[in-house]
């Protein structure tokens, strides 16, 4: 009911939403839990920063500070969030920033940086602020029309406000699909004849190590014994992908978000330290930043973990028609259009 009011005030003007006179897109998902809002947001990074000054803000989950930040050289994972903290490191070229009240901070990046594109992490939610373009994504393990509200299940608000969307894309897809199931899947997610509907799928990189780590020899994966060790909200997808890439593998889960504690390495060790030689710890980008600053990681540890790097794939021949449409509304949005 709360919700619904809420949203019912936005609509009718009571509660006010922001336009603002530089391009936005909005990413989010309408459900808790991970859609994949990171790699998404990254695809549209690696999409527009040839050609655009590309800023990132999000809300920086359980960082340690208040306000508006902006990410520079000095600036930790705790001042910023893991995410952002990801997302900075592997694209220092761009501004990211933080803010909980999301409005300050879109006119703080616009007026401070030379962006000329504003990214909006997890954002569905934020109605103060009307994106541009509205992106909403949909884990197609969690599909909405079998989920209830919370606290019965999933939804952060009623399926029917799928509607604010102006493109949906229906992640962590099968790599290969037959026509009715995208026919099925696009019905399931109750999609709108004026919505563009995408199909991603996830994309494994090669094993890498630890920033700062360079000079360790990267081991084959198929011959090493593995101790999957994740801290993001939806592993199973991943449990299930990698298993079948190396010779065992043993799933160490931890939530979402995790700080890992002296404790926790301390565990982590010893469970590595059951499994027959050669074996290795391999991890996600998004732990890789919280397990680089958790007491207790010994060089030994250090030097055995490594990171699978993910990106996203547009299925159904998608990608063109899914880049077109973020490259033509930047543009002719631009101040300099």
């Amino acid at each position: 009911m709360i919700v619904t009011l809420r949203n019912k005030f936005f609509d009718m003007g009571i509660l006010k939403s922001h336009r603002f006179d530089i391009p936005v897109i909005g990413v989010g998902n309408i459900t808790v839990g991970g859609t994949g809002k990171t790699p998404h947001i990254e695809y549209l990074i690696r999409l527009l920063q040839t050609n655009h000054n590309v800023a990132v803000l999000s809300r920086g989950y359980k960082r340690k500070t208040k306000g508006f930040v902006l990410a520079d050289d000095n600036t930790k994972m705790k001042d910023i969030g893991d995410e952002p903290y990801q997302m900075h490191k592997k694209f220092p070229d761009i501004s990211i920033a933080v803010d909980e009240k999301r409005c300050d901070g879109v006119t703080r990046l616009s007026a401070e940086t030379q962006s000329e594109v504003i990214l909006l992490d997890d954002s569905y939610q934020h109605r103060y602020i009307k994106p541009g373009l509205n992106i909403l994504l949909i884990d197609s393990n969690r599909m909405i029309n079998d989920d209830h509200m919370l606290p019965l299940g999933r939804l952060r608000e009623p399926a029917k406000n799928i509607d604010r969307a102006d493109i949906v894309i229906i992640t962590k897809c099968q790599k290969r699909m037959r026509p009715i199931d995208y026919r099925v899947m696009g019905k399931r997610a109750r999609v709108l004849p004026f919505q563009q509907l995408f199909f991603t799928t996830l994309e494994y990189g090669k094993l890498r190590t630890l920033k700062g780590y360079e000079d360790t020899p990267t081991p084959m994966l198929k011959e090493s014994n593995v101790l999957l060790l994740t801290g993001i909200a939806s592993p199973k997808r991943m449990m299930k992908d990698v298993k079948p890439m190396c010779k065992t593998c043993t799933p160490m889960i931890f939530g979402d978000h995790h700080a890992f504690t002296k404790e926790d390495i301390q565990k982590i060790n010893d469970r590595l330290n059951t499994l027959p030689e050669p074996h290795i710890i391999v991890t996600t980008e998004k732990d890789e930043t919280r397990l680089l600053q958790a007491d207790g990681m010994t060089e030994d540890m250090l030097k055995a973990t490594f990171v699978m790097p993910i990106q996203v794939r547009f299925l159904d021949n998608k990608e063109k028609i899914f880049n077109k449409i973020i490259i033509d509304y930047v543009s002719k949005n631009s101040r300099n259009s």
